[in-house]
C-alpha cells in the first residue's frame, strides 16, 4: 500500500473514533493513549491531526481538546462576499446558503475555504445566518483595482480598491511596494497579509496595467481578474511545430470522403474559429438527407500531451470584446481545426434522413469522416 493512501486511511480511522458516540474532546497525548499511538510515531500522529484540522474535519480550542467539528455544529464550504461587508457560505454538503454578518466573517475574503457555525437556523422568509469559525484555504492570492496614494502623519502609502465588488475592504499598500504606482493606475496587487476585521489586508503591487483611461486597459483588467492564460507554454509550441497544415494523404484514405457533397459552415462572418458545417442533399424518395459536421479536434489534440493538458486547464476560448484567448494555439485553432473556406477538413459527421414533414426516419454516425466547405 501507498504511503500517501496509509495516511488517508490512518486519518479516516482517526476521525471516525472522534465521530463515534463514546468519544469526549480530549487533548492531544490523551488522543495518542487511547488510539494506542507509540512514541516513535507521535510526530506523524501529530502531523495527520493537523491535516484534519486543515481540512475543517476536527476542531482544537484555545484549551488544547480536539472534536469532530460535525459533533460542534460546525461545517466547511465556500464563502462569497459583498461590497457592504457581509457574506454568505455555500457549504460543501450542498445545503442553502448561510447569511454571514460582516461582524462574523472573521477577516474571511471571496472564494475562501472556510469553517462555519450556523447560529440560527432558517426561517420562512429568512436565510440562516452564522460565523466563519476559521479560514481553511485562501481563494484569493491576487486583486486587480484603482492604485490611489495617500499620505498621512508625514507617510506616504496607498490603497487598491478591488474591481471585484466583492471584496469589501481596500488592500493597504506600503510605498516601498507600490512599484511607481501613482493614483488613477490600474494595478495586479498579491496579498501579502489578509489582516484582521478590524486592519484592511496588505499587499504589493506587481504590475501596472495602465492608467483606467488608457485604451485596453479595461480587456486586460479582465484579463488579469480571472487569471486567463494569454500565452501557450513553449512545450505546447514545440509539440505542435510540425502538425500538418493540411490533412495528409495517408489520412484522406481512412475517411469517408463526403468532400462531393455541398458543405457550409454555420458560424457568423466574424467568428474567429469555425467548427461546424451542415450539409443537404435530396433523395430520390423525396425525402432529404442533412449532414451535420463538426471539426475533429481529437485527431490534432492527443490524450496526455502537453497541448491536451493545456487545453483541459483552459476548457474554453474566451471571447473579449475586442480579442479571442483560444484554448488551443492559433495554428490550430484558426488553422488545421478550423473549418475554413476551400479546404479539405478532417470531421465527425452525423448523417440523418429527414421526410417530407421534417421527421428523423434514421441516422448514422461517421467518426471518421473528410469534408470540403
Amino acid at each position: 500500500m501507498e504511503e500517501t493512501t496509509l495516511m488517508k486511511e490512518r486519518k479516516k480511522r482517526i476521525l471516525a473514533y472522534m465521530e463515534s458516540e463514546e468519544y469526549r474532546p480530549m487533548k492531544r497525548k490523551e488522543l495518542r493513549i487511547m488510539l494506542s499511538v507509540p512514541a516513535e510515531d507521535k510526530e506523524k500522529f501529530d502531523m495527520l491531526l493537523d491535516e484534519l484540522l486543515a481540512e475543517g474535519h476536527i476542531f482544537e480550542t484555545k484549551k488544547g481538546r480536539i472534536a469532530a467539528a460535525k459533533d460542534l455544529q460546525m461545517a466547511t464550504g465556500t464563502f462569497s462576499g459583498h461590497n457592504r461587508g457581509f457574506g454568505f457560505v455555500t457549504p460543501d454538503e450542498g445545503d442553502e446558503d448561510i447569511f454571514i454578518p460582516a461582524s462574523e466573517t472573521n477577516g474571511a475574503m471571496q472564494k475562501d475555504r472556510v469553517l462555519f457555525k450556523v447560529l440560527h437556523k432558517a426561517e420562512p422568509g429568512k436565510k440562516a445566518d452564522g460565523v466563519i469559525i476559521r479560514v481553511l484555504e485562501r481563494g484569493t492570492t491576487h486583486i486587480v483595482g484603482i492604485y490611489e496614494e495617500s499620505r498621512q502623519h508625514g507617510r506616504s502609502f496607498g490603497f487598491v480598491t478591488a474591481d471585484d465588488r466583492k471584496i469589501s475592504r481596500d488592500i493597504f499598500i506600503p510605498k516601498e511596494n507600490s512599484a511607481g504606482a501613482v493614483t488613477g493606475h490600474k494595478v495586479v496587487v498579491e496579498i501579502t497579509d489578509y489582516g484582521e476585521d478590524r486592519r484592511n489586508p496588505e499587499g504589493r503591487v506587481i504590475e501596472i496595467l495602465g492608467h483606467i483611461n488608457d485604451p485596453g486597459v479595461d480587456i486586460l483588467s479582465v484579463i488579469r481578474q480571472h487569471d486567463l492564460a494569454v500565452e501557450f507554454p513553449d512545450e505546447v509550441y514545440r509539440e505542435i511545430e510540425h502538425t500538418e497544415t493540411a490533412p495528409s494523404p495517408e489520412e484522406l484514405e481512412n475517411r469517408e470522403d463526403l468532400r462531393d457533397v455541398l458543405t457550409i459552415t454555420i458560424d457568423g462572418e466574424d467568428a474567429k474559429d469555425l467548427d461546424d458545417a451542415v450539409s443537404l442533399s435530396r433523395l430520390e424518395n423525396g425525402s432529404f438527407l442533412l449532414g451535420v459536421h463538426i471539426a475533429d479536434v481529437s485527431h490534432y489534440v492527443r490524450e496526455r500531451t502537453e497541448l491536451d493538458r493545456e487545453a483541459y486547464a483552459r476548457g474554453t476560448s474566451v471571447y473579449l470584446v475586442d480579442r479571442v484567448i483560444p484554448m488551443l494555439p492559433h495554428k490550430l485553432s484558426n488553422g488545421i481545426c478550423s473549418l475554413n473556406p476551400h479546404a479539405d477538413r478532417l470531421t465527425l459527421s452525423c448523417i440523418m434522413e429527414i421526410d417530407k414533414k421534417g421527421n428523423v426516419t434514421g441516422h448514422r454516425v461517421v467518426e471518421l469522416s473528410l469534408i470540403h466547405i
